[in-house]
């Protein structure tokens, strides 16, 4: 664990205010779910819940079939890191975080089809763009997202790569769901 130095008192109904400059740095938002764990020297730790990563392994198994599948890169994300990379190295692209750009996509809750000149970068410090996001919805929240990356061909996407992406996401928002 890290001191930051900052103390802070608990209201009489047990709340905590977690102090602006950590919920940005740590991208926490308004409603974003915390788990709680405690250590045996009496500390309480907040980490950010992911309901996309709870289904890590599921989710580098189903990259991994889409992969398979279509012949391009696939990467599954929660809203802020990448949970699930097939046809890529994992080592580069697992628990990275996802840009700025990515965010905004998922937050528009449409999926994005990239042709020549309109892309994203997906992920931070990673120079390959996306062909396809499409944002996975449970319970109408946006969790994640499943992100084709541009092949080797640059080939635009077409139709089926397109569909595939949408009941990927379709399928694992419903998963989380349950």
């Amino acid at each position: 664990m890290k001191a930051t130095g900052i103390v802070r008192r608990i209201d009489d109904l047990g709340r905590i205010v977690i102090p602006k400059e950590i919920r940005r740095t740590l991208r926490i938002r308004e409603g974003d779910a915390l788990e709680i764990f405690t250590d045996s020297q009496g500390g309480v730790i907040f980490k950010k819940y992911s309901p996309v990563g709870e289904l890590s392994t599921f989710a580098s198994q189903y990259a991994e079939v889409l992969n398979r599948t279509v012949g391009v890169p696939m990467l599954i994300c929660d809203r802020d890191h990448v949970v699930a990379a097939a046809g890529v190295s994992r080592k580069e692209y697992l628990e990275r975080r996802v840009t700025p750009e990515l965010e905004e996509c998922m937050q528009s809750r449409r999926p994005f089809i990239g042709v020549s000149g309109n892309k994203i970068q997906p992920v931070e410090g990673v120079d390959r763009p996306a062909d396809i996001v499409c944002p996975i919805l449970a319970s109408s929240d946006v969790t994640g997202a499943v992100v084709m990356l541009e092949g080797d061909g640059n080939n635009p996407p077409d139709e089926t790569k397109t569909k595939l992406a949408q009941v990927a996401a379709a399928f694992l928002g419903k998963q989380m769901e349950e």
